[in-house]
């Protein structure tokens, strides 16, 4: 891996972690990263812990990681948390799921307002705990003025609902008259996303090995740049996290044109 400083080649591999840090920084950084964080449940099997030993570990890395995407100058972090379908899963397991953001946000939230960290989520909240709404919301009012990163989770997410959701309220303003059927183009089931205020993810990382989507912002990822690792979620480390950014700065996004090739 190396990159270019003032006319030569520099080995990555022979700096150190600030260092590498300081050279990103000087290049374009991502400016929305979402993570599909998976592999909590095999880093515990490993251990041979239970499962929501490695939920809790989980959101370990989460704080780690939110610091150091704060640090890189990421603007937006968003974290796919707990999945549309992941109420299939053991309701012991899922009750925990469900106590973590109140742990979190309960702990994390003084440091957040040091560090300017706005919490947003997106995702139907009405199924979720009383506890957990009340942490969610606490935390949003606490952050809401808050002009750093944007830490954005995805709870009761899917992607596939989402879109459904954006396509009904485009057509129950057909209906009243405050659009035309001319008017619904890719913009505007874009702005009736929950992530309209935002900008469209630059970077997916997912951990564990696993290559799929897994109904996560699928409309937003048509033009990101998506990076794979086996590391489990609890293993993931500020190094990887910066090994992901710097792999995204060595790829030529294009968005369908020929950026930077030869177009006779």
């Amino acid at each position: 891996m190396f990159k270019k400083l003032l006319g030569k080649q520099i080995n990555m591999d022979t700096l150190s972690l600030e260092e590498r840090v300081a050279l990103t920084k000087s290049e374009p950084i991502p400016a929305h990263v979402a993570i599909i964080m998976d592999g909590n449940g095999r880093w515990a099997k490993k251990r041979a812990m239970p499962r929501v030993a490695g939920h809790h570990e989980g959101m370990k890395t989460v704080r780690k990681v939110t610091r150091f995407a704060s640090d890189l100058g990421i603007k937006v972090l968003t974290v796919y948390a707990f999945s549309t379908e992941n109420w299939k899963r053991p309701k012991p397991e899922v009750d925990f799921l469900m106590r973590l953001p109140v742990e979190f946000l309960g702990s994390f939230l003084p440091e957040m307002m040091e560090r300017n960290v706005r919490v947003e989520m997106i995702g139907d909240p009405s199924l979720l705990p009383a506890h957990t709404q009340k942490a969610l919301y606490e935390a949003m009012e606490e952050t809401k003025h808050n002009t750093g990163l944007v830490l954005n989770f995805a709870l009761n997410y899917g992607s596939r609902s989402e879109m459904v959701n954006a396509m009904k309220m485009m057509l129950q303003k057909v209906q009243d008259g405050q659009l035309t059927m001319q008017d619904i183009t890719e913009d505007c089931l874009t702005a009736h996303l929950m992530t309209a205020h935002l900008p469209e993810p630059d970077l997916l990382i997912r951990t564990s090995g696993e290559v799929r989507l897994s109904n996560f912002m699928l409309w937003q990822l048509a033009y990101t740049e998506f990076w794979f690792t086996d590391t489990l979620w609890p293993d993931f480390s500020e190094e990887n996290l910066l090994e992901a950014v710097e792999n995204y700065q060595k790829r030529n996004r294009r968005y369908g044109g020929l950026k930077g090739e030869e177009t006779t």
